[in-house]
């Protein structure tokens, strides 16, 4: 065996140790999902997406940069789930529309003052209240971030492919794994008790001193921030 080959098995054997390792992960987050969707979704369909989100993890991950593989794949994982849902079309044009108006802003002011933008920022900006804001953070399945659809936007649908390859190229990967360090600490606290400690929204909840919903906004609003710093592998 030469060795180009010696090396290709090498990393089909490590690709396939992630997997076995991670496979309760899917079922996992595939049940945290299930409770958010309409029961026409069968957590069947979510666990054979979030497996293929998680072979494409293991086969694209590097952890050269400081990564949890775990807080890759999770959101990964999540994403193919998404896809598959909103392949469905279940979730309301409207919150896509208000969650893109998020990012938009979450942009303009952190590009304006260069530091983390603000509840009170955004919600001013938007020119709606806090609770309103908030209520959209709930309303928002904001994990979606690395769907290929919504980075796309809700036209042209066809072009997914290649926005698949752009996800899959490893200066996305780095970026993201640089920005989720460089993410608020509640923030980053929360995505790595959710995604590393595996904790549901509830736990987490207890932990920070708040309710279950206030950690949903956490959650959601990092993943916002996220994408809005993250917008221009957007094509």
């Amino acid at each position: 065996m030469n060795g180009i080959a010696m090396y290709t098995n090498l990393q089909a054997k490590d690709a396939g140790e992630l997997v076995a390792k991670h496979a309760p992960l899917v079922k996992r987050i595939a049940y945290h999902l299930l409770a958010k969707l309409p029961d026409t979704v069968l957590v069947e369909d979510l666990i054979q997406a979030g497996m293929l989100g998680l072979l494409e993890a293991s086969n694209n991950f590097s952890d050269t940069h400081g990564a949890s593989f775990t807080t890759y794949a999770g959101i990964r994982i999540r994403g193919a789930m998404l896809d598959d849902v909103r392949s469905n079309d279940w979730t309301p044009r409207s919150v896509h529309r208000k969650a893109r108006e998020i990012t938009k802003v979450m942009q303009k002011i952190e590009q304006k003052t260069g530091r983390d933008a603000r509840d009170t920022e955004i919600a001013e900006l938007l020119e709606i209240t806090l609770d309103d804001y908030h209520k959209i953070l709930n309303d928002s399945s904001c994990c979606r971030l690395f769907s290929t659809n919504d980075l796309q936007g809700d036209n042209d649908r066809s072009t997914s492919e290649n926005i698949l390859e752009n996800i899959n190229e490893a200066d996305f990967r780095v970026a993201l794994i640089n920005e989720i360090a460089g993410l608020p600490e509640r923030e980053r606290l929360v995505i790595s008790m959710y995604y590393d400690d595996e904790l549901n929204l509830k736990e987490i909840g207890k932990i920070l001193n708040v309710s279950e919903s206030r950690a949903c906004q956490i959650n959601n609003q990092a993943m916002l921030r996220l994408k809005s710093r993250l917008a221009h592998f957007s094509p």
